[in-house]
């Protein structure tokens, strides 16, 4: 469950279509979760020059190997929780959509993603939700790798802190990771949720192809 009931917290401004908020899970679940997402050894790397290197655990793997994550994905409670600091009720996205439910890794010296939009393949709005879980810097302190946002023409970084809750829309909010530096680790619990995740042929289409460029050429035939 989450720390408290989600009337307690005070709602963060989604001003900028982006908002965090803090000790978003209770110490037991967020321990559980941890524990889950240090177990998934079995990452896919993805490179694509000059713009992205890292690790991902992709959505049907998470359903075999981390049932709280997926679980708490599909809550009652964290839907309530992200359809308030949007305004607007959400839904998770398809099970066949391997970026509605994943755990991206950043472990290897110059893991990054440059600058982009999360694009949106559904009929309605689009929102990227992420939960740090590790961000471990060779000091004790965070990792070099820095998540940024453009914000009023601004680079604005956003801190990752573990147990730190970061929503944004992501098809309206460009973004960027800041390369790792070696010896540290930066696991991030990431969720999509949409007001209609409906998709048209060519959306689906779409989706699928930039989902190869994460997940391989099954991705594909989903």
């Amino acid at each position: 469950m989450f720390v408290t009931t989600i009337d307690v917290f005070e709602t963060p401004p989604f001003e900028g279509k982006l908002a965090t908020l803090d000790n978003v899970l209770a110490a037991d679940l967020f321990a559980q979760v941890a524990e889950e997402v240090a177990a998934l050894i079995k990452t896919e790397r993805s490179y694509l020059p000059t713009h992205k290197k890292g690790g991902i655990v992709a959505y049907s793997l998470l359903r075999e190997k981390a049932p709280t994550l997926v679980s708490h994905y599909h809550s009652a409670t964290m839907r309530r929780l992200v359809s308030r600091i949007v305004g607007t009720d959400v839904k998770p996205t398809p099970l066949h959509d391997e970026s509605s439910c994943s755990v991206l890794f950043y472990e290897k010296p110059g893991d990054h993603i440059g600058w982009h939009y999360d694009h949106n393949f559904y009929r309605g709005r689009h929102f990227t939700v992420l939960i740090a879980v590790v961000n471990r810097g060779r000091d004790g302190g965070l990792s070099a790798a820095r998540l940024l946002a453009k914000q009023g023409g601004r680079d604005v970084e956003v801190a990752t802190p573990p147990n730190r809750l970061i929503i944004f829309e992501g098809a309206k909010v460009r973004h960027k990771v800041t390369p790792i530096s070696e010896g540290e680790r930066r696991a991030v619990w990431s969720m999509t949720y949409c007001t209609d995740p409906r998709n048209s042929a060519f959306q689906g289409v779409a989706r699928r192809v930039k989902d190869t460029a994460f997940f391989g050429l099954r991705s594909l035939w989903t």
